[in-house]
């Protein structure tokens, strides 16, 4: 899952960050709602993480823009503000959900989770794809039952490709979902997981388009 991290206080930013990154997320960070909005309308995240109170552009004008263009990033607001009005006002400007501040980090991971999911239709926890199962939360794999051994990027490539199930993911767009802002990347660093991933799952998983990308399909 990636996900943009907005956020103006460094601490509280580097925190969650930390957090998310031991549970295998892919994340980026900016610190105001200029960048937040360029990030959001210019690459593929599978959800965002917007404070309300940031500089050069408030949370509430991001994402009452970012609905403008037709973009439907899921969107998980914190703040402090616990008054009904605020949250309401969230809400009804796109949100998805909303967490007060402070917060427990193991309620926004699952937060993000429940978003995600229902945003994907799907309706388990568990992503059953023929015989494999994928446990998002746990970050397992099944095969007929029996738990694959995937390394942290190969279990992020297939759960990327399985939550955008029938959706074709061209290169460049499934090294941003793992990988994100990361620099000096192999060139070939997707094809050497995806191949051995492939060996684990099995060939008829995913699927490559040729010139385009990868499938996994319904």
């Amino acid at each position: 899952m990636r996900v943009l991290l907005i956020e103006d206080d460094t601490l509280l930013a580097e925190g969650i960050e930390v957090s998310l990154r031991l549970d295998k997320l892919t994340v980026d960070v900016v610190h105001n709602g200029e960048h937040a909005l360029h990030a959001l309308l210019s690459e593929d995240f599978d959800i965002a993480i917007l404070d309300l109170g940031l500089p050069k552009m408030s949370g509430y004008e991001v994402l009452k823009k970012l609905r403008s263009k037709g973009n439907m990033t899921p969107v998980l607001i914190l703040t402090a503000r616990d008054a009904v009005e605020d949250r309401v006002k969230g809400l009804d400007f796109g949100a998805d959900d909303y967490l007060l501040k402070p917060f427990d980090v193991d309620e926004l991971k699952a937060r993000l989770r429940a978003i995600v999911r229902r945003q994907s239709g799907q309706r388990t926890p568990d992503i059953l794809i023929g015989h494999l199962k994928i446990d998002p939360s746990a970050h397992r794999v099944f095969l007929d039952e029996v738990e694959l051994k995937l390394s942290p990027k190969e279990f992020m490539i297939l759960a990327e490709l399985a939550s955008h199930r029938g959706k074709t993911l061209s290169k460049e767009q499934l090294m941003r979902l793992v990988y994100g802002w990361q620099e000096d990347l192999e060139s070939n660093s997707l094809e050497v997981h995806m191949h051995n991933l492939r060996k684990k799952i099995g060939n008829g998983i995913i699927h490559t388009v040729r010139g385009i990308g990868y499938r996994i399909d319904q």
